[in-house]
């Protein structure tokens, strides 16, 4: 028998921060249904020109609106979106 190989992915993300805290997105793992951009309160959630794992717009955050309070993460499907907050 052959040595078994491992496998390693690397989920390369995209990063947005304000004073609040950070938004990352995995754009691997966005198929870009949008429930992130209906469900934020603040809505400044939007479309992105590059493309996500299926070949749909993926989203990005506009970070000067974002009160990152993870409604984003909560909703979404994928595990596309990871907020962190900052320590007051």
């Amino acid at each position: 028998m052959g040595k078994a190989e491992e496998l390693k992915t690397e989920w390369k993300s995209v990063r947005y921060e304000n004073a609040k805290g950070m938004w990352l997105g995995f754009p691997g793992l966005c198929k870009g249904c949008g429930l992130c951009i209906h469900k934020c309160p603040t809505k400044v959630i939007e479309w992105s020109d590059e493309l996500g794992v299926y070949g749909t717009p993926r989203v990005e955050p506009r970070m000067e609106g974002c009160i990152v309070c993870g409604m984003c993460q909560m909703v979404c499907p994928d595990c596309a979106i990871r907020i962190e907050k900052k320590p007051l």
